[in-house]
Formats: structure tokens, C-alpha cells, sequence
């Protein structure tokens, strides 16, 4: 059975770009547009591992991913962060929000793999 990620990102081609690249590793995929629908989405589908963008209308990422690290029963499921945002200091202020990784945009196919790769159980 192939793995779930659940992608919370607002921009749509974006999307087709993780969609390509995670379909095509054999991941199975799961999208949401804005926070509130990915907090939602990781509660009712309960994903291997998440994507979250930073920058997201609705409830921002940091939001997002506090409310579902909250969770007893998706505390453990690991969030990569990918965000252009990539100021020094972004990555400690992702993972200080609950994010167990951190990938700037644009990224690297074979480095979000290998972070992906990584963190999954």
C-alpha cells in the first residue's frame, strides 16, 4: 500500500508540481488549499506525512500545523514545512510551530524526496 501525503498549498501550480512529483515516486495524494481545509483533511484522512505551506489563506501554516501536532492521534504524523519563506530564523520558526522538517521554495525534486524519505515511518 503506497504511502499518503497530504499537501496544504494555495497555489495551484504548485500543486501539479508536488501532484507530478509525489504520484510519480508512488505516493498517493491529498490536497487542501488553505489551512483550515488542511487541518480538517488530516484529521479525516490521516495522512502518512504532510506537506504545509507557510503562506496560506484562511489559517496560516504555523496555525495549521499547531492545531494538528495537538491532536494525540495525529501528534506523530511528520510536517514538512515548504515555504518560501527562507530568512534565517524561518526554519527555527517552523519547527518551534511543530514542523519536524523544512524545505525552502523553489525546491529541489531530490532533496524534498530525500526529506520526505526521511521522516516517514
Amino acid at each position: 500500500m503506497s504511502k499518503r501525503i497530504l499537501v496544504v498549498e494555495d497555489e495551484e501550480d504548485n500543486r501539479k508540481i508536488l501532484r507530478d512529483l509525489l504520484t510519480n515516486a508512488g505516493f498517493e495524494m491529498i490536497e487542501a488549499e488553505d489551512g483550515e481545509k488542511g487541518v480538517a483533511a488530516a484529521i479525516r484522512e490521516r495522512p502518512d506525512l504532510i506537506l504545509m505551506d507557510m503562506q496560506l489563506p484562511v489559517l496560516d501554516g504555523y496555525e495549521a500545523t499547531r492545531r494538528i501536532k495537538a491532536r494525540p492521534e495525529l501528534k506523530s504524523v511528520p510536517i514538512i514545512a515548504v515555504t518560501s519563506y527562507a530568512l534565517r530564523g524561518d526554519e527555527n520558526k517552523v519547527i518551534a510551530a511543530g514542523c519536524d522538517g523544512y524545505v525552502p521554495k523553489p525546491f529541489s525534486p531530490r532533496a524534498l524526496l530525500a526529506k520526505i524519505k526521511q521522516l516517514l515511518p
